[in-house]
């Protein structure tokens, strides 16, 4: 059965196992910080899943759909991409018990229909977001949020966000807050782009999306923090 130690061991790797091999990188940051998102606003348990188990069954799925030795290296980086981001869907909606509720809203096209270019300011925490989004996805309650405080020390999203200027405090209220307001799926169209390094046109294929809708959910978080991102 293929995995990613059985990938990296097997020597000599073939063309098609190469290219898998390549692909992984920015797939397992993508997979982690959708742990640690789905972790921090509790829809999973804390160190029940791990990024590589993620991968090797994306990886065993990708192989039993057979394969062409000839695909080039882009394809399989999308279909990897895609099988990990439906595998954390069904992940999330399984595990989503840990919430009070779950919406049933639950299709990516609602939620962006759903997504307001809508902020208001507060005090403590600059921009906010001003629809109340809870309606359209995972949420604890029908009156609060599950907001966290951003602490992840492996994630480079705040030197991509220009935050490093304000206090770790800070930025991590304002991170825990994008995130604990956006809907999950809308949240992982955010991840792509940060930490999978993809492109909105990969992004479209992998949400099977238009490029503008992913642009529009990019476009609300330069809103929320003065930053050209895309």
């Amino acid at each position: 059965m293929k995995n990613i130690k059985h990938i990296e061991t097997k020597n000599p790797k073939t063309k098609f196992d190469k290219k898998v091999l390549s692909a992984i990188q920015y797939l397992q940051s993508y997979i982690k910080h959708r742990l640690y998102i789905a972790e921090s606003i509790g829809i999973l348990p804390k160190n029940m899943y791990t990024s590589n188990d993620i991968i090797d069954e994306s990886i065993v799925k990708l192989y039993e759909r057979g394969f062409n030795q000839d695909a080039d290296t882009m394809f399989i980086k999308i279909e990897l991409f895609k099988i990990a981001d439906a595998y954390l869907d069904v992940l999330f909606k399984k595990e989503s018990f840990h919430k009070n509720t779950v919406s049933t809203h639950s299709i990516l096209t609602e939620e962006l229909n759903n997504l307001e270019e809508k902020y208001t300011t507060d005090a403590d925490l600059d921009y906010v977001m001003d629809e109340d989004l809870d309606d359209i996805s995972y949420k604890q309650n029908e009156e609060q949020k599950h907001l966290f405080l951003y602490n992840d020390k492996n994630s480079n999203i705040i030197k991509l966000l220009d935050l490093e200027q304000v206090s770790t405090l800070k930025a991590g209220k304002l991170l825990g807050t994008l995130y604990s307001w956006l809907p999950i799926k809308v949240s992982s169209i955010v991840d792509l782009y940060f930490f999978g390094k993809l492109s909105l046109e990969e992004i479209s294929k992998i949400k099977q999306i238009e490029v503008s809708r992913v642009k529009t959910v990019l476009l609300n978080v330069e809103k929320r923090f003065g930053k050209n991102i895309i």
